[in-house]
């Protein structure tokens, strides 16, 4: 088969953009309903995808065949998703799940209790956070460190809430606070807060939370690991690159590094110098002198000859 290149730069950098990368910027998170959900799930979703508005697609038909623990990864080729339902077994229930490859890589879910909205907290709606800012996210008691499917849930979560990878970061722009706390060996509060920064005297400012909404209490109900092969594969890294060798710098234990810094030949004696100084007028006048005598001496001995 022939492969076409792209005669235009404008489509080979957005095919570069789609390409495989070793370091993930940020993946899209697609939010699915199942075959019947609850009115409180439906609020759960729609807020969710208010939080990640710009990383996060949102279908709002129902789906028949998706299950997520019964069915393979054909019904999640091209899907990383978060997939909620509702039944008499697993009211309110939410499956979170991440792709690599275009294979199911891991699977939780959770169970939706106790559940607020955003409008349902007052507070000064100034210190909202703005969509697309980077949050914060906390973790709060021992259960995420012991328990395996806390240990899950956080990586998940983590993962989740995180948005884009970035390497700096404005601290301006922090102006939010994902809190989980455990409550017990299979239930986490979840909770989302403003970060509202006020003067203490110090350059460090004082950080106050507010809540703003969503809140929820998360009962773990099923998990799936990853595949081991698969997890081996997803895990991989680029080797380190070797570094190139620089010309002219060598590095030495005490003097730390050294460069060799070549300078052309200075034809001083051509410089226009800015400035003539009263000693180089002089220099000039005894130097004409000198050979005026010089001329008249050698004159007057060609004459007695």
């Amino acid at each position: 088969m022939k492969i076409k290149t792209p005669m235009k730069g404008r489509v080979k950098r957005e095919l570069d953009k789609r390409a495989p990368k070793l370091v993930e910027t940020g993946k899209k998170t697609l939010i699915l309903q199942g075959t019947k959900t609850s009115g409180t799930l439906n609020s759960v979703l729609s807020e969710i995808y208010h939080l990640k508005k710009g990383g996060a697609v949102r279908y709002t038909r129902k789906n028949d065949n998706i299950r997520p623990f019964e069915s393979g990864d054909s019904d999640y080729v091209l899907l990383c998703c978060q997939y909620g339902s509702h039944s008499k077994k697993r009211p309110n229930n939410l499956v979170i799940g991440r792709m690599y490859d275009h294979h199911v890589y891991d699977l939780i879910e959770v169970g939706v209790e106790n559940f607020k909205s955003i409008e349902s907290f007052s507070y000064d709606k100034k210190i909202a956070p703005r969509v697309g800012s980077k949050p914060f996210i906390a973790f709060i008691g021992e259960g995420f460190e012991n328990v395996d499917e806390l240990k899950h849930l956080k990586e998940v979560l983590l993962y989740f809430l995180r948005g884009e990878v970035v390497e700096n970061i404005n601290l301006a722009g922090l102006d939010r606070v994902y809190v989980c706390t455990t409550i017990s060996s299979n239930k986490v509060y979840l909770t989302h807060c403003a970060l509202q920064l006020k003067k203490s005297g110090t350059v460090v400012p004082r950080m106050e939370l507010v809540e703003g909404g969503p809140s929820m209490d998360l009962v773990v109900r099923r998990h799936r690991l990853p595949n081991e092969g698969l997890r081996k594969e997803a895990m991989k890294t680029a080797k380190d690159q070797p570094k190139k060798k620089v010309k002219n710098v060598s590095s030495d234990a005490i003097q730390g590094t050294i460069g060799k810094i070549y300078i052309p030949d200075q034809k001083v004696g051509e410089l226009a110098l800015p400035n003539k100084a009263k000693g180089v007028k002089r220099e000039r006048r005894e130097a004409k002198n000198k050979e005026a005598n010089e001329h008249a001496s050698k004159k007057q001995k060609e004459e007695s000859e």
